[in-house]
């Protein structure tokens, strides 16, 4: 059979390749949309809380879905332990496949997760978070757009891709969508030593991200890393009256309010030494498009300082996320002895996430008001992460987007953090990391009325089939597009 990239009369870089594929995707874009809202039906939330048995039924679909692909010699669930030891927990079901490359065409892994975050209040939706419903041109529900979109988008391409070059093409494609990745991907780093070899490949592609706008797609250069703990104030063995005693003795809640107080400058800057910031370019990006993306309320100023994206890409932010304290309706007239809250810091590439928990760590105990007591604890960590944009995979990426979009695709950072990119990177170090995404602004991933843009979607799509067809005719290795 002739191979129809590799025949003389047809290029993967030439229009009636492009125009085929499109074509494919079009054909195709009914079932992926049906196959995505099966997916979004299933309440995969894979925090602790919530019913394991739905991710492991997220994954089974999942699984069907690629086994129907007809082009992988292995596709399994299979999990891995949290931690070391005989009695480690065992992390979330990720589906894992694999098809070997052959006549020397590079491996590509694809990387998804089919988790997703709590949908939180039903009242704040405006239709049911795992009842996907299509108003406009938006598909509306939790993991709508983070991430089984990204999950569709790999599977809706190699079924493009075997519509132009049939089943027997020769790039070898491996495929890791996980189950745990809204839990801190907590088995990730054993699940990548445990797989190795079936997830070992020259590029990869992490679709989890966003694009510029519905019209503008996006490459992720640059991600913050994170730390999270949890902090505890103390000031009291037992609770007292507040009317017998406040005035002379302190309570949690002011040693608190003060301490957090002092985690930020007069403008909302951060103001812990030792947090570090990036030296990145930025696009143009002005205070009516950051009101008109975030929803500020009239009167209400930006924080921070410098450009608008460099605040969000490449300077550390620190947000309290979440506070353990009697409710307004519950409120005593009384001394609380210990507080608690959950701080979340975004740190900027470059800076190791090990040294900003210890600046954090030596900051708090520096300013701890009144000789409070603070305990720091459950911490999680990420770092942050680079992109190498100077080699063959992402300039191939690059192309692709721009023909799929029709228009060139814009370098981003985001706000947010992949950590487990680092894992990647440190399993895999010779490997190209792509970091892709069907999101948009207005897409709203973890929030009350998530949302997938269908044209995003549709040419997001389409410009992976592209991808992928163009790795399908170039040698491993290879400088230049072949």
């Amino acid at each position: 059979m002739t191979h129809p990239l590799t025949d003389e009369s047809v290029r993967p870089d030439e229009p009636d390749t492009l125009e085929a594929l499109r074509s494919a995707v079009e054909a195709g874009f009914p079932s992926t949309i049906a196959d995505l809202t099966r997916l979004v039906k299933i309440p995969s939330v894979s925090w602790s809380a919530f019913d394991p048995a739905e991710v492991a039924a997220s994954a089974e679909a999942v699984a069907g879905l690629v086994r129907e692909l007809g082009v992988f010699e292995v596709v399994d669930v299979r999990r891995a332990p949290i931690g070391e030891g005989a009695d480690a927990a065992s992390g979330q079901p990720a589906v894992v496949a694999r098809r070997a490359a052959r006549n020397g065409r590079p491996t590509v892994l694809l990387y998804a997760h089919h988790d997703v975050q709590p949908p939180g209040l039903d009242e704040d939706w405006d239709s049911a978070p795992f009842e996907p419903t299509l108003r406009g041109d938006r598909l509306y529900g939790r993991g709508a757009a983070d991430d089984k979109a990204g999950v569709m988008a790999h599977i809706g391409a190699i079924r493009a891709l075997v519509e132009v070059l049939g089943p027997d093409f020769d790039l070898g494609i491996a495929l890791f969508i996980e189950g745990e990745e809204e839990f801190g991907s907590r088995s990730f780093a054993n699940f990548l030593r445990e797989h190795r070899d079936l997830l070992e490949a020259d590029a990869i592609v992490v679709a989890d991200s966003s694009n510029w706008d519905v019209e503008t797609p996006a490459l992720t250069v640059a991600l913050r890393g994170n730390v999270t703990f949890r902090l505890r104030v103390s000031t009291l063995d037992h609770a007292s009256h507040s009317g017998m005693f406040g005035g002379a003795v302190p309570d949690a809640m002011l040693a608190a309010v003060r301490l957090l107080a002092t985690l930020h400058d007069a403008d909302g800057s951060v103001a812990v030494a030792g947090l570090t910031s990036a030296d990145l370019a930025t696009p143009d990006y002005d205070e009516a498009q950051l009101r008109a993306e975030t929803g500020l309320l009239d009167g209400v100023a930006p924080i921070g300082r410098g450009s608008i994206l460099s605040r969000i890409w490449a300077q550390p932010s620190i947000t309290v996320t979440g506070i353990d304290a009697p409710s307004v309706a519950n409120a005593s007239n009384t001394l609380i002895p210990s507080v608690a809250v959950r701080l979340s810091a975004r740190i900027a590439p470059g800076q190791d996430a090990g040294e900003a928990l210890e600046a954090l760590r030596a900051h708090l105990e520096a300013h701890a008001p009144f000789g409070a007591r603070i305990e720091i604890d459950d911490v999680d960590t990420g770092q942050p992460f680079l992109v190498d944009t100077s080699g063959w995979a992402v300039a191939e990426s690059k192309a692709a987007m721009a023909d799929a979009w029709g228009r060139e695709p814009v370098d981003v950072g985001i706000g947010g953090s992949i950590p487990f990119i680092a894992e990647l990177v440190e399993e895999f170090p010779r490997a190209q990391i792509l970091v892709t995404g069907v999101e948009d602004p207005d897409s709203r991933a973890h929030s009350p009325n998530e949302s997938l843009h269908l044209g995003v979607f549709r040419r997001a799509l389409l410009a992976e089939a592209l991808f992928l067809a163009r790795l399908d005719a170039r040698e491993a290795g290879s400088p230049d597009r072949t």
